[in-house]
């Protein structure tokens, strides 16, 4: 049995927890508690001595820890055990009546009781439950055969005894969970205390603590492989939140891998990366990793261990991960069905959350510690070059690790009352495409070919919704239809578009980064000026991440300038277009007139199912701003929905002022163009037109199983063909004929697509 030498464990505060650490290292069996009588044993003869603990850690070549919960079943035995002690009510002869005539009867059962109390309730409290319900069976048996007046009022008092140790365990939480399981339960049978107790088996190096083990009673609705992280989908019994398992690579790891990455990881935290370093974090990552590979090279040589070298790369990702990365939060990123993490105060409390693609809202099996928290805010502090204090106690930036990006959003005191919290939302890799909004029914082909024709008309667009609307990523789309050949300029406070795939995808672009809105100082240059600085820059798109302050004027100056050259477009908080008036006039004070040069308002908005549990992002309105009203444009038909969100059918379809031409907007495009001046047919069957090319995408990568079409990279592609044969057949027979140009472009198409099959 394990030594109680109190070198052996230690009592560290974290947060409003007390958490024992036993180190277990001597130890030649697994520190578990489920699995090891003696371990139980240990650890209950602590929580006698000290009941305040909150959780319990079992360090060995893995950490072993036991959670709030499941710490305070076993606080409940060991105060149990710690009464009957102190009390002596159970354990001594005078409990018994002891009469000296009578002693080897009085022995016999002194004894049992001290078997009872002091060896079995330590290491199974289950098995003596069992026991002492055996015992009174019996000796309510024997009771009733005995003739000795002195022994009947003897064994009158044992059973007594047993009754109150019987009642008293029958009533702690941890035999309430398994008494309908002891029929037939054999004395030593320690299977359910696997029903109760599951360690979260951590690595060494690891700060957070990860369920590894799935829920028993869980109903497996969803299955699927990230690289190396294997993610299940739980329905929980009794909860409308589902679980969101993860089992990270990291958590299979061998026994001598682990020791490996720990031994490194303490070489390697010799070595704290200077604030310089972290301006480039793509070459300190790739620094930490060739060091790392050739420390744990020379360990494993050292160790004479046969680990191949494939995986030696993977634990040198491993190992970079949890010394200048962020650990789980970027195996979490690596899913793209990921849309956003959040880790609540005080950290270290609770589980992460996450909200799937397919499953909305999840509680996850990873429990982050203050380490942990504390060690991203550093990092993330030096990534940003922005404060995180109690005078600026909100930190927004953005997060780039492999395989990922994500926008984060920090909270600490005072603003945090209980310190550190975190949001990530996580971007797309590339950038949307309308297609994609199709295939994944958040637009109709018609309102892709809508939204196209607006671009082409160099028209300015506001994109709103409410948060996790999918506000950003539209914008992205709205992007993709803008003719490489033009320049964009985009402002944002927090990196959200993917500028740098918009680069690799040929675009003529410049990304500018300024102040957010919440910081009050800084040497970031504020958004009204970096707007204006914009113009200054040539004839350009203009592109505003968000509008959330004063450079709400300043957007609507280049607007005003802008109109009717380039595409001016941007996002803003609104859940319906005179939402968006009322934020814009009211709340940012934009003059009404300036209002007006806002031509077009994309409304996208999350729909929820009846049972509350499923929800989906639909564009719910294509608005125009129609220019005669003076005071209100509610009042005063300043609005004209051009297509809007159908319940029954759940997509947004067209309305007849559209059908029937009434759109200003559309009429002021056409109006440049000599074969659609006057002609609404003409209008109407090319905005047809983009909408059939983009259904056939969809049509096509579903098809054929070629999701690659649905991507920026082809979508780009078709978007310039589609051009270049409008322009061809234009000069051909002087009018943009529909049909040929989707004949010509269909054809391509099918060239294209037996390109990438070879």
């Amino acid at each position: 049995m394990p030594q109680a030498q109190k070198e052996d464990y230690q009592i560290l505060h974290e947060g409003n927890e007390e958490v024992l650490h036993i180190n277990a290292n001597s130890w030649n069996y697994a520190p578990s508690v489920e699995d090891n009588p003696y371990v139980m044993a240990y650890i209950l003869d602590k929580l006698a001595e000290i009941p305040s603990i909150s959780r319990i850690i079992l360090h060995q070549r893995r950490n072993f820890g036991y959670t709030y919960d499941q710490t305070q079943m076993l606080v409940e035995i060991a105060q149990l055990y710690s009464y009957i002690i102190r009390s002596k009510t159970i354990v001594s002869l005078s409990a018994l009546g002891f009469q000296e005539e009578h002693s080897a009867f009085y022995t016999e059962k002194l004894q049992l009781l001290h078997y009872l109390v002091y060896t079995l309730l330590r290491s199974d409290p289950i098995s003596c439950f069992v026991e002492l319900k055996r015992l009174i069976r019996e000796e309510k048996i024997l009771l009733e055969k005995e003739n000795q007046p002195p022994l009947i009022d003897a064994r009158q008092r044992y059973i007594e005894l047993l009754h109150s140790f019987y009642e008293r365990l029958h009533h702690t939480k941890l035999l309430a969970i398994v008494s309908k399981d002891l029929e037939g339960l054999s004395i030593g049978d320690r299977s359910l205390y696997k029903n109760v107790f599951r360690a979260t088996i951590t690595p060494n190096f690891l700060f957070t603590r990860l369920m590894a083990q799935p829920p028993l009673n869980g109903e497996q609705i969803e299955l699927y492989t990230i690289g190396t992280t294997q993610i299940s989908v739980f329905k929980l019994p009794h909860q409308a939140k589902l679980l969101y398992h993860v089992n990270p690579i990291e958590f299979q790891l061998t026994d001598d891998e682990v020791s490996l990455v720990e031994l490194a990881r303490n070489v390697l935290a010799e070595h704290k990366p200077q604030e310089q370093e972290f301006l480039e974090p793509e070459r300190l990552r790739k620094t930490f990793y060739n060091i790392g590979r050739d420390l744990l090279t020379e360990l494993i040589e050292t160790k004479h261990l046969d680990i191949a070298y494939p995986r030696i790369e993977l634990l040198a990702n491993i190992l970079v991960r949890y010394t200048v990365g962020f650990g789980l939060i970027e195996v979490l990123l690596e899913d793209e069905k990921i849309q956003d993490i959040a880790v609540n105060s005080p950290v270290g409390d609770g589980p992460l959350y996450v909200v799937h693609q397919d499953f909305g809202e999840c509680v996850t099996n990873i429990l982050p510690s203050k380490d942990d928290a504390e060690s991203w805010a550093t990092k993330l502090r030096l990534l940003s070059g922005r404060p995180l204090d109690e005078a600026n106690p909100v930190l927004d930036t953005e997060l780039i690790v492999p395989k990922a990006r994500s926008r984060v959003s920090v909270m600490t005191t005072p603003l945090s009352p209980t310190g550190l919290a975190y949001a990530f939302r996580r971007h797309r890799d590339k950038p949307w495409t309308l297609p994609l909004f199709i295939q994944k029914r958040m637009l109709t082909p018609l309102a892709a070919g809508l939204i196209s024709f607006f671009v082409d008309g160099a028209r300015t667009m506001l994109i709103a919704g409410t948060r996790s609307s999918g506000k950003t990523s539209l914008l992205s789309a709205v992007m993709i239809e803008i003719m490489r050949k033009h320049r964009i300029m985009t402002i944002e406070d927090t990196l959200e578009i993917p500028v740098d795939s918009f680069k690799k995808l040929g675009y003529n672009i410049q990304h500018m980064k300024v102040r957010s809105a919440l910081m009050s100082g800084g040497v970031e240059m504020s958004a009204d000026e970096g707007i204006r600085t914009s113009l200054r820059f040539g004839d350009s798109s203009l592109i505003v991440g968000e509008v959330r302050s004063v450079e709400a004027k300043a957007l609507y100056e280049a607007m005003r300038v802008g109109a009717l050259a380039n595409v001016v477009a941007g996002t803003i908080h609104g859940a319906s277009p005179y939402a968006v008036y009322d934020r814009v006039v009211n709340d940012l004070n934009v003059p009404k007139t300036s209002f007006k040069a806002t031509d077009i308002i994309l409304v996208a908005n999350p729909i929820l199912a009846a049972d509350g549990l499923r929800k989906w992002r639909r564009l719910l309105q294509i608005t125009e701003v129609k220019k005669h009203w003076q005071n209100d444009p509610l009042a005063e038909g300043g609005f004209m929905d051009l297509m809007k969100y159908d319940v029954d059918s759940d997509t947004i379809a067209p309305t007849q002022d559209l059908k029937n031409g009434e759109s200003d907007t559309l009429k002021a495009i056409a109006g440049n163009i000599r074969s659609w001046a006057g002609n609404w047919d003409a209008v109407w069957e090319n905005i047809l037109l983009r909408g059939k090319i983009k259904e056939t995408l969809v049509h096509s990568a579903t098809q054929h199983n070629m999701l690659e079409l649905l991507e920026a990279e082809f979508v780009v592609k078709s978007n310039d063909v589609f051009h270049i044969i409008s322009d061809s057949v234009n000069s051909e027979v002087g009018s943009y004929d529909n049909k040929r140009i989707y004949t010509h472009w269909e054809s391509w198409l099918k060239r294209e697509m037996k390109t990438l099959k070879i």
